[in-house]
């Protein structure tokens, strides 16, 4: 299964958020011991909803990063990736919205809308927690000592 960490910004190059990206990537390749995984960005909604359109491919599992959404621990986050892991999902794409939240049609494409808490994040803080928690789950479907619990 392919996993990707997305998120919907206007960035120019990288500003003060250098030390934050560097803690993503370090993140994302630790996970990707375990599974495919990577984190990129698009520049819009509307850019994104259409990467998923494939034709003829399986399109990916969409899970919309939302305050609204349900809020995981991370066991179940990680029994959340487990799942999808059996029912033999291709690709899981956890994607972070716009500055200005979601629309009615990005929700609704969605398969399953996720929170990180009630809390606003700057995207890349998001991204950090994000990828650290996608880490853990795979830590904890593996065993590894990473995650000792609370």
């Amino acid at each position: 299964m392919k996993v990707r960490l997305i998120s919907i910004t206007k960035r120019k190059g990288a500003g003060k958020e250098g030390s934050l990206d560097e803690l993503t990537s370090e993140y994302v390749k630790r996970a990707s011991r375990y599974a495919q995984v990577d984190a990129g960005e698009y520049s819009s909604e509307e850019a994104m909803l259409k990467s998923l359109e494939r034709p003829g491919r399986t399109s990916p599992v969409l899970v919309a990063l939302d305050s609204r959404g349900r809020q995981f621990s991370s066991e179940e986050l990680a029994g959340f990736v487990q799942q999808h892991l059996e029912r033999g999902t291709q690709e899981l794409l956890f994607a972070i919205g716009p500055a200005d939240g979601w629309s009615a049609a990005a929700l609704t494409r969605a398969q399953f809308t996720l929170s990180l808490g009630k809390m606003t994040l700057p995207h890349e803080l998001a991204r950090l927690v994000l990828a650290e928690q996608i880490y853990r789950a795979f830590a904890i479907l593996n065993h590894h000592p990473y995650h000792g619990g609370h």
